[in-house]
């Protein structure tokens, strides 16, 4: 440990002192940090070439391997390598990436993608067709949980040219066009992939995207570091020398790194929650909210209903009532959240909040485990059970504990497992839990980011992020599926309300928090959130000032 604290503050000191200036270091809290420089002013001005963009990573992740890790760290690193066909505005409508343009057919059932033809791995291969059908056809459905759910409504692709890509689908599917973010579908080499078992192919040690940035290192537990793609498909593309990932464990240790501009930004849950408030009057740093609304961040914990007395849905309910929402919200995330009512996001089309509530009232929820019989033994306890933690950050670890409390005060006595993070998510996908925290997105539209964590069909155990609760209703399979198929949007609503009403009964997860999450940028950095993907967008357009 001594070691990697020793490389991360060597190259806190010399990355920082070469890309911005700063002056020599000095003791802070017994720690060797570095001061930056007052923020520039801003002014109009033209994109600045060089200069290395530090970036905050925590928890570190298994793997960068986009396809194989979906974690929300691993898209913040991994989409600067990698690349997606499209990407999405503000306003969620698509936008060219990969492909510079496309056409849907009138009924809805083919979708035409005409791909940059200058294109490149990293390691100098052309990219073509043949490996978007490579992808979206093989190994995505293989490890993937969203593309899984995705390319299943593809009846054929054909490539009529080595750029261009034509899916047939098996029946009208919608939120198709949603389905093309670079964390959703991250284009992989045919050429390196294809035949190989995609989890322990040795290229995983050296991920090969056709991105702005090519992995250059990674020191464990330390530093991720890449490098600018002279080779990138837009032309003039990127602006910055390169992006280094730094891995900063220590919450305290964060925020010293972000005021004294060690740091360049801090996404989602880097920084505390209760810090936010500080950081936003200092001059030399900017807090963004934009850039998460494609994804749309619901968190909730989520019950493994295969296990009792979690397959009554009655335990469910009483978790629900267990838990105080708005204290979760108000004392805990510092009002960066709001209380969902089920499982489409507020923000998220089709939403309807007309469903069963479940206000905080212990009285309710231990008349309902009376009901199950679960009555409380000489120790106050009616059952036990695991909960798996949320290393994330110590907000998210307070919010454990606070859930091992609520559930304490009504007969439920909780044991938190000892595990990190990469840990928990391997258990999550292994269905290895009693309890769990999940946060998943939309990434704009139901039937790709909402239907995956409900419908039998995508229960799949080693895959996290599919339905993992293993929930299973086939009146809610058949209106996921009837809704993601319709073209009348009319339709689609209504059937989107059925399900959310049939879902807020049964309680498969235990609803907790619309994350309304907070990028700290230094103001030193230009165009970083660019897109309604934020941080885990290419930043092939950031850029630093003198």
């Amino acid at each position: 440990m001594a070691d990697k604290l020793f490389d991360r503050r060597d190259f806190l000191s010399g990355a920082v002192t070469a890309a911005t200036s700063l002056a020599s270091p000095r003791l802070i809290g017994g720690a060797a940090t570095v001061l930056g420089l007052a923020a520039s002013p801003a002014r109009a001005e033209e994109p600045r070439r060089g200069g290395v963009m530090n970036i905050i990573l925590q928890p570190e992740p298994a793997t960068l391997v986009l396809a194989l890790n979906i974690t929300s760290q691993n898209q913040l690193v991994a989409s600067k390598i990698y690349s997606g066909l499209l990407t999405y505005g503000f306003d969620l409508k698509p936008l060219p990436n990969l492909a510079t343009s496309w056409e849907i057919s009138p009924d809805g059932l083919s979708y035409t993608f005409h791909l940059a033809k200058n294109a490149k791995w990293h390691d100098g291969k052309p990219f073509t067709a043949d490996d978007v059908i490579f992808t979206t056809r093989e190994m995505l459905p293989e490890v993937h949980a969203r593309a899984r759910v995705n390319f299943s409504q593809v009846a054929s692709a054909e490539a009529p040219d080595p750029h261009t890509v034509i899916f047939h689908l098996k029946t009208p599917y919608p939120g198709f066009i949603c389905a093309f973010e670079t964390s959703s579908a991250p284009m992989m080499p045919k050429h390196i992939y294809a035949g190989t078992d995609y989890r322990n192919n040795p290229a995983n040690e050296h991920p090969i995207g056709t991105g702005p940035f090519r992995f250059k290192e990674w020191q464990r537990g330390s530093i991720v570091r890449m490098e600018r793609n002279p080779d990138y498909f837009k032309p003039g593309l990127p602006y910055l020398d390169g992006i280094n990932f730094v891995v900063i464990p220590d919450g305290a240790q964060r925020l010293i790194a972000l005021e004294t501009g060690q740091v360049h930004l801090a996404s989602s849950s880097d920084i505390e929650f209760n810090d936010l408030a500080r950081l936003r009057e200092l001059p030399n740093i900017q807090l963004e909210t934009r850039g998460y609304e494609f994804l749309a961040p619901l968190s909730w914990l989520e019950m493994n209903n295969t296990r009792k007395p979690m397959d009554d849905k009655r335990f469910r309910q009483a978790v629900m009532y267990a838990l105080d929402r708005d204290f979760i919200r108000d004392k805990i995330f510092y009002g960066f959240a709001r209380v969902p009512t089920g499982p489409i996001h507020s923000a998220v089309s089709f939403y309807d909040g007309n469903v069963k509530r479940y206000p905080f009232d212990r009285k309710k929820s231990e008349a309902l485990l009376d009901e199950m019989g679960l009555k409380r033994g000489a120790d106050g306890m009616r059952v036990k059970l695991e909960l798996n933690p949320a290393p994330i950050s110590q907000t998210w670890m307070r919010l454990v504990q606070y859930t091992k409390q609520a559930l304490r005060q009504v007969g439920i006595d909780v044991t938190i497992r000892n595990m990190d993070q990469a840990s928990s998510v391997a258990s999550m996908g292994n269905h290895d839990f009693d309890m769990c925290f999940v946060t998943n997105t939309a990434f704009g539209d139901p039937a790709v980011g909402v239907a995956r964590s409900y419908i039998t069909s995508n229960i799949r155990k080693g895959v996290p992020f599919t339905n993992t609760c293993q929930y299973s209703n086939p009146r809610v399979d058949q209106l996921f599926d009837a809704a993601a198929k319709s073209n009348d949007r009319n339709e689609r609503q209504r059937l989107y309300t059925e399900v959310q009403q049939i879902l807020a009964e049964d309680v498969p997860v235990a609803w907790l928090l619309e994350m309304e999450y907070a990028s700290s940028l230094n103001r030193q950095m230009r165009d970083v959130i660019t897109t309604g993907v934020g941080v885990s967008e290419s930043f092939d357009r950031a850029w630093m000032t003198a």
